[in-house]
C-alpha cells in the first residue's frame, strides 16, 4: 500500500493541477458556491442511502457516489485552502488538539455514546 498522502501533499497536487489543467483558481466566492453545491449533493446522497428518502426508480446510487462527492468537497476546500493561503495540516492538527482538549471528558461521559 502506498503511503498516504498529507494535506500539504494534496494542497501541492491541487495548486499543481490548476496551474497545469485548471488554467486558474475560480473567485473564493465562486469557489465557496460550489462548496455549498457538493456538500448539497453529499447530502442528498445520505438522505437517501442512510434517511427517509428514496431514490426515483432507475437512479439509485451507492457508496460509491458518496465517496467521489466527499473527494469533490474536499478538492474544493483545498482550493479555498489554498487560495486564502492556509496550511490546511497545520489547521487541522490545531483542531484536533482543541477537540482532544475540550471533548476528552465530554464524549466519555456521555451516556447516549455508550454501546
Amino acid at each position: 500500500m502506498a503511503d498516504a498522502a498529507s494535506l500539504k501533499d494534496l494542497q501541492s497536487q491541487v495548486d499543481e493541477w490548476i496551474r497545469d489543467v485548471g488554467v486558474r483558481y475560480y473567485s473564493e466566492l465562486t469557489n465557496t458556491a460550489i462548496l455549498a453545491e457538493e456538500v448539497g449533493e453529499v447530502s442528498r446522497l445520505m438522505a437517501r442511502l442512510y434517511g427517509d428518502q428514496s431514490f426515483k426508480a432507475g437512479h439509485e446510487k451507492g457508496l460509491a457516489d458518496v465517496a467521489e462527492e466527499l473527494s469533490d468537497v474536499l478538492f474544493v476546500v483545498i482550493c479555498l485552502a489554498n487560495q486564502t493561503g492556509i496550511d490546511l495540516q497545520e489547521a487541522f492538527d490545531l483542531a484536533m488538539d482543541k477537540r482532544t482538549q475540550r471533548d476528552r471528558e465530554r464524549h466519555a461521559s456521555n451516556p447516549k455514546l455508550k454501546a
